[in-house]
């Protein structure tokens, strides 16, 4: 047996220690021989600390990818020492510089996310382990290796509930190491809040790792299913002649009861139950094994919630956590919505009823003696949703009670518009609200009709509004044809990719003849309407890329049809292949997207996944093409998700609005020094063109965002089939979408004639020559097939004392 030591400890100490409780002792030492082997393949970073990655990986990455920040204001308030002026070269009272104030400003929001998918975790895992047991396998589909993040953090790989309870404590013990350097007079350089967030972005895709496996497992959802049912989306599915159930927020935990109770008393038919953000999509991925529940809809993001809410369709509304409006319980009381607060997170001020009698509460409810209230009770929360909104739907269908106006009050309030831009200043999308109500005003209402899909429902327009015109309610109004027709369809949620699709793509998303994955992820808050994503999916998806999506992302793909009348989903397979839409399922899904690409190294390349981040991070960066894209992204939880695709060498592109996380990460391309690997083979040094050149950046429109993210697809390890096909997909694009001729610099991706797109191959090989030593300096390069970024692996501390605690 290997012995292994870390201080006075030894593991092979474990053989001596002896159990007498019948016969543990031989179980015991069979477990500790079984975990010394874990240890001998496991690489240096297991239960990472926060130094862990710091100067063997997060500094490489960040000296080539320089951080890049866009401070808000000049000045700091964190502490009362302040306000302190950082402007120019200046330090505050504490000492810290405008630089270290604005990365701990990000770390901060990284953070943030990440504890909000840990507590998602958290609460799903005590509560499935409470009601299933301990024992319950995670059954995950055809796969072997089903916690990636989970290994590559902790080297564990969990087979059942009990056994990710360790993960989730790490992730949690890390959490409060990481806040804590938040507090004034802590940390001060920004390098290393950078580094600290990259960390919390890996903890972060652990957390929703947990969050989605156990559910998964216990909920029966879809297990790496590339046949997961189509489900209906959108406003006009709900039929508003039932007594409608409106679910709002990301933990399903509670709306699989209020599920259960519908069918136990054969109410499926006779209510409607729809839900927004991504417990609306986990609500459609109930019970696989039944085919989920065909009663199940998805309305859509946030940015629709102000809007149903609204419309006076709800007749009661469930929130669980995250996403959720702040404004729900004073909206909804307006309409007589009763609110019931599922999860401890969110409670909005109103009264427990947690332990009270159920027909009691019912009767507060109805009599509006309460807005709402919270019912923390699982069982409970069933019968009071269903009931409650089988008694509220015919009391409020008496009052007939909408935020919607009549025609005649319609034309009042566009005549009460005094064109003053308030509006239109306050508007996030710069929509032009006055203009559409001058048209308006001469009986034109189809500018109005046309903001209705560009609108997130921020109701930042209302607020200014000197004449206090309900401006999102005059929009929906004129729009209410286009909210009936809105109906589209969408895949169920069909969880991680499974080893064998990996087997089957591996070889091909490393040579590069799959030209990439492009992620499609985040939130609504996009600059120019939710059929950008829809654009940018079509796109890549006819150019064979493998396009995996989740959320919010995944709910605005399908809600746009091509002239037959097809959705994109109905459209392109459902399988972790070229040309395939791959809807994951939620934002806690986001895991499997990381996990896929960790995959290709662990099943593909035989790398070793237990705590080897960095070795995996640096396969994925040099070989496996991939790009991210969050083009709504406004949450913490998007900064978190995206930083932790960072740290494993996956870029991504957000959109316009994102620049308000005031940090990129942008290479210099033009320092060639930074554009070296090294040759696995041999240990040469040789120098690669400079992709990717970002692992985070903006991009103002769609249509910039798209050849970005194309050429970000191109890796060293590409060979020449790959390389020409990678160039044939960027340079067609950045034509198509950028106009002019070719990139300025598509000639430094070309390593041989080989690598030039073959329609073009001949005339592009003449460009080269004839500019060769003037406009270009283009010479033939060799083909690394092994490329990495080297790193000291011995210099890396290893936590054997807490792994074998475990044992």
């Amino acid at each position: 047996m290997s012995k292994l030591t870390t201080g006075s400890f030894s593991i092979e100490d474990l053989e001596s220690v002896q159990i007498t409780i019948n016969n543990i002792v031989g179980a015991a030492k069979e477990a500790a021989e079984e975990k010394a082997k874990e240890l001998v393949k496991a690489g240096p970073t297991l239960f990472p600390g926060l130094e862990s990655y710091r100067d063997d990986w997060n500094f490489k990455l960040l000296d080539r990818y320089e951080p890049v920040v866009t401070p808000m204001c000049d000045q700091c308030c964190y502490c009362t020492y302040g306000p302190c002026d950082l402007s120019g070269n200046k330090r505050g009272a504490c000492g810290i510089d405008m630089m270290g104030h604005n990365g701990r400003e990000f770390f901060l929001r990284v953070i943030t996310g990440t504890a909000c998918h840990a507590a998602h975790g958290r609460h799903l895992l005590d509560h499935l382990i409470e009601t299933f047991g301990e024992d319950l396998p995670l059954n995950l589909g055809q796969s072997n290796v089903l916690t990636p993040n989970i290994t590559i953090s902790t080297g564990l790989s969990p087979k059942n509930l009990g056994e990710v309870k360790p993960a989730m404590e790490f992730v949690e013990e890390q959490l409060t190491q990481l806040l804590a350097t938040v507090h004034a007079g802590q940390e001060s350089a920004e390098i290393d809040y950078d580094s600290k967030a990259l960390f919390s972005g890996s903890l972060d895709h652990v957390g929703m790792e947990i969050s989605d496996v156990v559910q998964v497992a216990a909920y029966d959802f879809p297990k790496a299913d590339p046949e997961a049912p189509l489900i209906e989306i959108g406003m006009g599915t709900i039929d508003k002649s039932k007594p409608f159930l409106c679910v709002i927020g990301h933990n399903v935990g509670g709306v699989t009861y209020i599920m259960d109770y519908m069918e136990e008393n054969n109410l499926t038919d006779k209510m409607e139950i729809a839900g927004l953000c991504c417990t609306a999509i986990d609500l459609t991925r109930y019970k696989e094994a039944d085919r989920r529940p065909p009663y199940a809809k998805v309305i859509g993001s946030m940015a629709k919630e102000l809007k149903v809410i609204r419309s006076g369709m709800p007749d009661v509304i469930v929130v669980d956590e995250q996403c959720v409006r702040g404004d729900i319980v004073p909206e909804a009381q307006k309409l007589k919505i009763p609110v019931i607060a599922s999860n401890a997170k969110i409670m909005f001020g109103l009264p427990n009823r947690t332990n009270a009698d159920v027909n009691e509460t019912i009767e507060e409810l109805k009599s509006g003696a309460i807005p709402g209230c919270v019912m923390l009770d699982y069982e409970k929360l069933g019968e009071l949703c269903i009931r409650l909104t089988m008694e509220m739907a015919p009391i409020r269908d008496a009052s007939g009670i909408t935020a919607i106006p009549t025609d005649e009050e319609l034309a009042n309030w566009v005549a009460k518009c005094a064109d003053c831009g308030a509006c239109l200043i306050a508007c996030p999308e710069e929509l032009d609200i006055p203009e559409a109500m001058g048209f308006a005003k001469e009986g034109d209402y189809s500018y109005l009709e046309g903001l209705h899909d560009i609108c997130i429902g921020c109701r930042r327009c209302e607020q200014v509004c000197k004449k206090e015109i309900p401006i999102l309610n005059i929009i929906e109004k004129v729009s209410q044809k286009q909210i009936a027709e809105e109906k589209g369809w969408m895949r169920a949620g069909r969880g991680q990719v499974s080893d064998a699709e990996i087997r089957a793509e591996g070889l091909n998303l490393v040579m590069g003849t799959t030209p990439g994955i492009i992620a499609i992820i985040g939130c609504p808050n996009y600059a120019e309407g939710t059929k950008d994503v829809y654009y940018i999916a079509e796109e890549f998806l006819k150019r064979n890329f493998i396009v995996v999506t989740t959320g919010c992302g995944a709910m605005d793909i399908g809600m746009f049809k091509d002239d037959d009348g097809k959705t994109l989903y109905e459209r392109y397979p459902g399988g972790f292949q070229c040309g395939g839409l791959v809807n994951i399922g939620s934002c806690v899904s986001n895991a499997h997207i990381t996990g896929a690409a960790e995959k290709v190294a662990a099943i593909f390349a035989q790398r070793t996944l237990e705590g080897n981040l960095a070795e995996i991070a640096d396969y994925i960066l040099n070989r496996v093409g991939a790009c991210g894209l969050a083009w709504g992204a406004f949450s913490q939880k998007a900064s978190s998700i995206g930083t932790g695709c960072n740290i494993l060498g996956i870029p991504a592109v957000l959109g316009p609005h994102s620049s308000k996380y005031r940090r990129a990460l942008i290479a210099k391309t033009y320092e060639e020094d930074k554009w070296k690997v090294y040759d696995a083979r041999n240990g040469q040094e040789m120098p690669i063109p400079p992709a990717p050149e970002f692992l985070l950046t903006t991009a103002e429109t769609w249509q910039e965002a798209i050849p970005m993210m194309a050429k970000a697809c191109i890796r060293p390890s590409d060979n020449s089939m790959g390389r020409a096909i990678k160039l044939t997909h960027w340079m067609e694009l950045h034509k198509k979408y950028l106009g002019g001729s070719e990139p300025e610099d598509w000639w430094k991706f070309v390593r041989n004639e080989a690598d030039l797109p073959l329609a073009n191959r001949e005339a592009l090989l003449k460009k080269l020559e004839a500019e060769r030593g003037w406009e270009i300096d283009w010479k033939k390069k060799k083909i690394i097939s092994g490329p990495k970024i080297k790193f000291d692996v011995s210099a890396q501390p290893t936590n054997l004392k807490r792994l074998c605690k475990e044992a």
